[in-house]
Parts: C-alpha cells; structure tokens; sequence
C-alpha cells in the first residue's frame, strides 16, 4: 500500500499522536490520502470502524470514498464506517437526540424553496429578490451561530431589524411545525451538545476520530461542531487547502484554518506540493496567479508531468465571436488530436454566461452536459406535485402536508396553522394526525377549521383511489379539482413563465401514467420510485460523452484534459460586486481553482466589448491573465498576436470536421 504513496502523504497517514492539518493543494492526492488514512486506522491504529467519521460536503465526494475505502478493507473491517456530509452527519445526531431540544424524531427537513415560502408569507412579499435576500442573510447568522435575539440587538440598520424580526418569527413557524431547515442540521446538534454535556460525552465516545474533507470551506458552526466533537484529544485530521476557499459568500470562514493552530496548539502540519494532475506550465500559472494573494501557509505546487502546451489566451470581439470561437477551436483541436467530447469543459464565472455557449453548441451538434443543472424534480412545480403525491403515500410527511395545505392556498390561516403545530409537537403525532384529533378541533372555530377537514377528506379519498387508479389520469383529476393551472397563473410574473411550469406538469403526468403502465404501479409505488431517482441522480454524470459545462464554484473537485475558461474579463472574473466589496482575494482563488482544472490544456477567452442593460460597454482583460508570466501564454487574436484561425483555414477545417462527422453517423 505505502508504495503508492510520496513521503508527505506517507507521513500524513501514519501520524496518529494529535491533532493533524494537511494542507493539500489542487490534485494532490487528498482524497487517496483520507482513505489509506481510515484503513491504517483500523488496521494499524486500533480503532474500530464504527468510532470513525470522514466527513465532506457534498453526497458525491462521500460516495466516492466511501467506494475508494471499500476497495482497500473487507466489508467486516469496513462496517460501521461513516461517511457523510456535514449536514447528514448532523440530522443523523438530531433524529437520536430530537427529543432532548423538543422535536419529535421525525421532525421535517425544509428545503430552500419551503424555507423561502415561510419567509415571503413573513415578509408579505412575493418579490424573490428581496425573499432570497432575507434568506441568505438568516442563513450567514445561523451558519455564524448567531440567534435571532442576539441579532435584533446587533442590528444597526433598518435592513438588519427587519431581517432579525423575519429570523424571530421563521424560527417559531419551524419550531410550530416540527421543522428544520438545511443550516438547522449543524445549529442544532453545536446548541444540543453545548446545553447537554453527556449527550456529548455519548458522542465523543462514538466518534473517536474524525477526518475532515475540504476543511477551508467549514463554517463556523461547523468548526464548533468540529471542536466539540474531537474536545480535547483532537483525534482528527483536517485536510484542506486556503488557496481553494471560494465559499466566503456562503459563510465559509477561512479562519478556521488559523483558529486550528490557536485552539490546537499541538497541531503538526503536513503539506502535499506534489500536483499529479496538470502540467509544469498549467501549474506555474496557478502558483503565479495566486501568489498575488497573502498567504496563510506557504506552498509550492509541482508536477512531474512534464512541461505541457502554453496555455492559450484570445481576445474575442463580443460574446457571439467568443461562444463561436470556442467551440471552433474545441471541434478542430478535437479532430486533431482524436479526443473524446468529455475531455473538455466549459467553465464560467456565472450561470447567466452558459446560455450563447449552448446555443453555440447546439449549432454545431455538440453534445454537452450543464454540471449542476436543476433536475426535473426539483423544479418547484414539480415538487407542488410530488407534496401531493408525497402525502398521499405517507400522511406523517410534515413538508408535503405543509407544502400541499399551501399550494394553492387552501383558506387555512397561519393562527390555525401554529395551533396545529404545537398541538402536534405536544402529542408527538404527525401534522396530518393532529389535524383529525378531537383536542384539537375544540381549540379551533368551526369556520377556520372546516378547509382544513375538507382538505384532510380530500387527501384520504385520493389515498384509497391510488392504489387501484391510473396515476397519471389521478393527478391531472386533483390537479384538476385543486385549480393548479389557474393558480399558476395568477401567481407566475409573466404568462409565458406559467405555461412553461404547465407544461412541465402535464410532462411529469404523462411520465406517470408511461411509468405506471409500463411497470404495472401505483401511484404510491411510482412516489416511491422518484425518491429514490431524486436521491441517485447524477450517479452516471461521467459516462456520457458529451462537453462539461460547468461554473467555476460547481468545478471544484473536479478535472478535465482540456478546460476553456471563458470570459476572463474585469468584471465578471474578478466579478465587479467582488471588487466594491473588497473580495478581490477570493475572486482570485476562484481564479486559480479554475486554472487547476486542467490536466493538459488551458484555453483563456474575454471579450473586448459586451452588451450590458442592452447597451455595448468596451471591457478589459481580467487582471489575473496579466499575473501569469508571458513565457507561459500564447496570444490569438489580439493586434500583434496570431490570428484566431484565418477564414479560409476556419472554413476547410469546419468542413473535414462536418465531413468526419458525418461519416461517423452513418458508421
């Protein structure tokens, strides 16, 4: 097994007398080192599988090396293992331990959309901009660890008081109905151990040591989750790298890595320079770029991968000339090096950017793949659907009940809807159960109460039709009976905003009714069915040989033979919000994230003018192209530099291409 492994990751694995941070540059062997780590752990460290948790940020760096860990133990030595994100890690301590902060275990799990509902019903806004304002804001406090009295005395604006008074009343609304939203999951379990010492004791125990994926991006509660957890043995090794913190916006604090060194003065350092991903010339431009930057630690990235390509820089004329360009020059260098279309990406500062590139590829049948793109059902009027279908199958589903009850709104008032919520948190039953207790009702006038009752009827009818009904003929009926079409269209900005969500409706009712005939099932066995669809999705996202596109945040962690990093204006990278603010710094990690993508080759495009607000604004190059040394770069394009493909040249190529092509169809 070591002879895989250089000194430094050597090292990182065997240490086991502290606390550990390893500081992993891009395509260092982060994650093969997190992995030999837990198998010497239980191997030659004496810990048992089930007392380690590797914990990461995102479902698909977790199934990766729980499966990388899998190849290296035997499922005996292996049982017991957790791997997790931050936040499954958290509600799988909060569905033990509910009880001890007044949840019942199964408290609901709001996503962003329910979340944004409560706060614009709060706000009495339908304007999104200032909803998702309210929202990120309550966010950074919760991932601060801030509560919301603490921030209405902080408060020094008229904007704070009144998201502070939003945070007070979203809070109590979670509370009335036994729900949590995303930042919960971590609030939650630091609050819980910090007000019950042998609920930590407890965990403490179970937890023996703890390995820490993408450490810069931890907030800080999740560094108090973190802390609280190791205490003070510190069993844990924390692997990260400051130059890849791009999550400030999110709450991301990179003083985390310096409060390592204050609240573990026995902290050791192990640095991993060795980059086994990019060449010499990709990597000197990325150490040049952000060595403009302060630095928390030194370090030096190399390759042994040989020199490489230079990387190449063109100057475009406006966004149709660079959407045209890079495809052009992706096809012919595609053609002349028999390369696969899923040795390329497309990466950009912002999602608005994707769009003239797909246009662009599509033109010239390009098949590519949006990484990160909305899933059909997450589409918000899908999942109004889906609350339906959810909450038909399962009463106890508090969501779905909630959502349901309130798309369309249903003449159920938010005072009879917290008396529901505490009546059901005080019985400890399920919204829908609470809603058909007697106790209940008494508390209710008869007036309020009766949408309620005939919404409840309403559910259990459709529950005993779906298991001998067509469940796609089913939906339409309640889609039907519920004035979905209307209600959209009354509540969409624009007409053509509603017909499109429509439209998306009668596609997932026809999947259902396809489904359902072909499988022979119910409308309750194909809810089923989508759950696990929504949980699995993007498993195969390698496989299919088509261009990436990606945003630049949405890259990290991944690599490509060949990267267009499009785009590099001032502007939009550093991003002009950036520079007011001051982030410059963070716009230049973003920078470099985006230069160590690349395994191969590296191609920079910006344009000389751009539409802006519909007029035409003369831009300038991004700063960062300016910070690479000239020996590294190739100009196309630009007076003086080569010429982006002569036309004639563009023409004969585009022609071989089409040609070749074409062969292939028929092939």
């Amino acid at each position: 097994m070591s002879a895989l492994l250089n000194p430094p990751q050597r090292e990182a694995i065997h240490y086991l007398d502290g606390p550990l941070l390893v500081l992993a540059g891009a395509g260092s062997g982060k994650t093969r080192v997190i992995t030999f780590k837990i198998a010497h752990l239980i191997r030659e460290g004496g810990i048992s599988a089930r007392n380690i948790a590797a914990i990461t940020f995102t479902n698909k760096a977790a199934r990766e090396m729980m499966e990388r860990a899998a190849k290296l133990l035997s499922s005996e030595e292996i049982r017991g293992l957790t791997v997790s994100t931050f936040h499954s890690l958290g509600m799988q301590i909060l569905r033990q331990e509910a009880p001890h902060l007044g949840y019942k275990p199964q408290f609901s799990i709001l996503d962003a959309y329910d979340a944004g509902k409560i706060i614009s019903d709060i706000l009495k806004s339908t304007a999104k901009d200032e909803v998702r304002r309210v929202q990120s804001q309550i966010s950074l406090w919760k991932n601060d660890f801030k509560t919301p009295d603490q921030v209405l005395l902080d408060a020094s604006n008229e904007w704070e008081s009144v998201c502070a008074r939003t945070y007070l009343s979203y809070q109590a609304t979670l509370a009335a109905y036994q729900a949590v939203d995303f930042d919960d999951l971590i609030r939650l379990p630091v609050e819980l151990f910090e007000r019950f010492p042998e609920v930590l004791g407890k965990w403490q125990n179970k937890l023996r040591y703890l390995l820490l994926d993408e450490y810069q991006d931890t907030n800080t509660c999740q560094y108090r989750l973190v802390k609280l957890l190791t205490g003070v043995r510190g069993m844990f090794t924390a692997v990260g790298d400051d130059d890849q913190s791009i999550y400030a916006w999110r709450g991301a604090n990179m003083e985390n890595l310096r409060l390592l060194q204050q609240d573990f003065p026995k902290l050791k350092i192990i640095k991993l320079e060795q980059n086994y991903r990019s060449t010499v010339r990709i990597l000197r431009a990325a150490n040049s770029v952000i060595a403009n930057n302060p630095k928390l630690f030194e370090k030096q990235l190399w390759s042994e991968l040989g020199l490489g390509e230079p990387i190449h820089v063109v100057q475009c004329k406006d966004e149709e000339h660079e959407a045209e360009a890079v495809v052009q020059r992706l096809l012919a260098h595609k053609f002349e090096c028999r390369t696969d279309f899923k040795d390329y990406a497309i990466l950009y500062r912002g999602n608005y950017q994707a769009r003239i590139f797909e246009q662009a590829l599509r033109t010239h049948k390009v098949p590519y793949q949006m990484a990160g793109g909305q899933s059909f059902f997450d589409k918000p009027e899908i999942k109004d659907v889906l609350s339906y279908m959810r909450l038909i199958t399962n009463p106890d589903d508090d969501p779905a009940f909630i959502r349901a009850l309130t798309t369309p709104k249903r003449g159920v008032g938010a005072v009879t809807l917290e008396k529901l919520g505490a009546w059901a948190g005080q019985r400890q039953v399920s919204l829908f159960a609470a809603a058909h207790e007697t106790g209940f009702q008494s508390q209710v006038q008869a007036a309020q109460l009766e949408p309620l009752t005939q919404f409840c009827a309403f559910i259990d009818a459709l529950k005993m039709r779906a298991l001998r009904e067509g469940a796609g003929a089913l939906i339409l009926e309640m889609l039907a009976a519920i004035g979905y079409e209307a209600w959209l269209y009354d509540s969409e900005d624009s007409p053509r905003a509603a017909e499109n969500k429509w439209k998306n409706v009668l596609e997932l009712a026809a999947w259902l009714t396809r489904k359902g005939d072909e499988d022979n099932k119910n409308l309750i066995e194909l809810t089923q069915t989508i759950a696990l669809i929504t949980m699995l999705e993007g498993r195969d996202e390698g496989e299919v040989d088509a261009v990436k596109m990606s945003t630049l945040h949405a890259s990290k962690g991944l690599e490509y033979p060949h990267v267009f990093l499009v785009g590099c204006e001032e502007g939009i990278l550093p991003h002009s919000e950036s520079v007011d603010n001051g982030m410059v710094e963070e716009e230049r990690r973003l920078m470099y994230v985006g230069i160590t993508r690349a395994q191969r080759s590296l191609t920079l495009s910006y344009c000389v003018k751009r539409k802006r607000a519909g007029e035409w604004q003369f831009v300038d190059p991004s700063r960062f192209i300016s910070e690479i040394g000239e020996g590294d770069l190739r100009h196309f394009g630009r007076p003086g530099a080569e010429p982006l493909v002569s036309k004639q040249e563009g023409k004969s190529r585009l022609a071989n291409l089409s040609a070749l092509l074409d062969a292939k169809k028929r092939d």
